[in-house]
């Protein structure tokens, strides 16, 4: 994520601001151009095209602009949840820490020049949300087909640690949540049909193997002994689907880490992400950054006290298949490049 900068005075900003605390102004988060916009009295940007706040702002804390004539007032990240609890309902501050950890998703989709098709671009599998409270039903996090649904619950720290703590997971946090289960999604989008078929199943097996007998394997044995040398988690041994979007979302978490560790100077300029880290050369020059970038920042978090902040390895089999995820990123990013230009 970016280091951003009030256009007006200079002050350094947060991606979540939507007021600036150095001259007090009114600002909104422009998506096309990646940058912060003054607002006026009249709530319309003062310099460039007419933009306003998304309706969401105070439902949701959205501080995303749109145009100012369109008819539908939601920003991109926000026309993309279908459901959502009601008005008044006591989970609304989860929904609105949901929403902050997807419009984070959201950019660095868009930043790989990941195609993000609605439901109504694409009915049948078009990307979706439904962020649902758990309070008043059973609700389970997963994917469907492009319905991501997230249980709000996710967004207590109590109930969330208490759940990492007996799946023995390392990690497990909100944007996490929405990297892997958006992993599912990419694989229809980016791995089902051949060739990249073939490259998947030589790597992560068949991901049509029965998936309710995973599930019932997994939770009554465990992992299989020795996973560590070619899985990036326990979970991730469950089933091909599984694995891959535990490797996607990886991939992704390493992606923003060095972009954001780039632009505050952690990290070369070149690890940004809009300086594509193209084909296998790319890939291993972001690992070369990776490595040292994680080890350092976990001693950081040591002599806080805090648990490690990429508490994972990544043998030579994890990265093969990380090497895939990339691969495929970097192609669907020039499918998309060459789309406009024909356009």
């Amino acid at each position: 994520m970016r280091d951003f900068a009030c256009p007006n005075c200079g002050q350094r900003l947060a991606f979540e601001n939507s007021m600036c605390l150095g001259c007090n102004n009114p600002i909104g988060f422009d998506l096309v151009q990646r940058e912060f916009a003054i607002l006026g009295g009249d709530g319309v940007t003062t310099v460039g095209s007419a933009r306003r706040m998304c309706a969401n702002l105070h439902v949701a804390g959205c501080n995303w602009l749109v145009p100012a004539d369109r008819p539908a007032p939601l920003c991109r990240s926000c026309s993309l949840t279908r459901t959502l609890p009601a008005d008044g309902d006591p989970a609304m501050p989860a929904f609105a820490e949901a929403e902050a950890a997807k419009r984070r998703l959201v950019v660095e989709l868009i930043e790989l020049g990941l195609p993000i098709n609605d439901r109504v671009a694409d009915p049948d599998r078009g990307l979706t949300f439904d962020l649902l409270s758990s309070e008043h039903e059973p609700v389970i996090t997963g994917h469907d087909e492009g319905v991501i649904t997230l249980d709000l619950a996710e967004g207590d720290d109590v109930h969330r640690e208490s759940l990492r703590i007996s799946m023995d997971e390392p990690y497990r946090t909100l944007l996490g949540h929405f990297r892997h289960e958006t992993g599912h999604y990419f694989f229809f989008v980016l791995a089902e049909t051949a060739p990249a078929r073939v490259e998947f199943e030589s790597l992560f097996g068949d991901p049509d193997l029965d998936y309710q007998a995973a599930i019932d394997r997994h939770y009554s044995q465990g992992a299989p002994e020795g996973w560590e040398g070619n899985y990036v988690s326990s979970y991730a041994t469950m089933h091909p689907a599984e694995d891959w979007a535990e490797t996607f979302a990886h991939y992704l978490h390493i992606r923003d880490t060095l972009d954001t560790a780039a632009a505050f100077g952690f990290a070369p300029a070149g690890a940004t992400l809009d300086h594509p880290l193209a084909g296998v050369a790319g890939f291993d020059r972001m690992i070369e950054l990776w490595l040292p970038l994680a080890w350092s920042l976990n001693m950081v978090n040591r002599s806080m006290g805090h648990n490690d902040l990429y508490p994972f390895v990544l043998p030579p089999a994890v990265l093969n298949k990380m090497r895939l995820v990339h691969k495929l990123v970097v192609a669907s990013d020039a499918a998309v490049e060459v789309n406009a230009a024909v356009v």
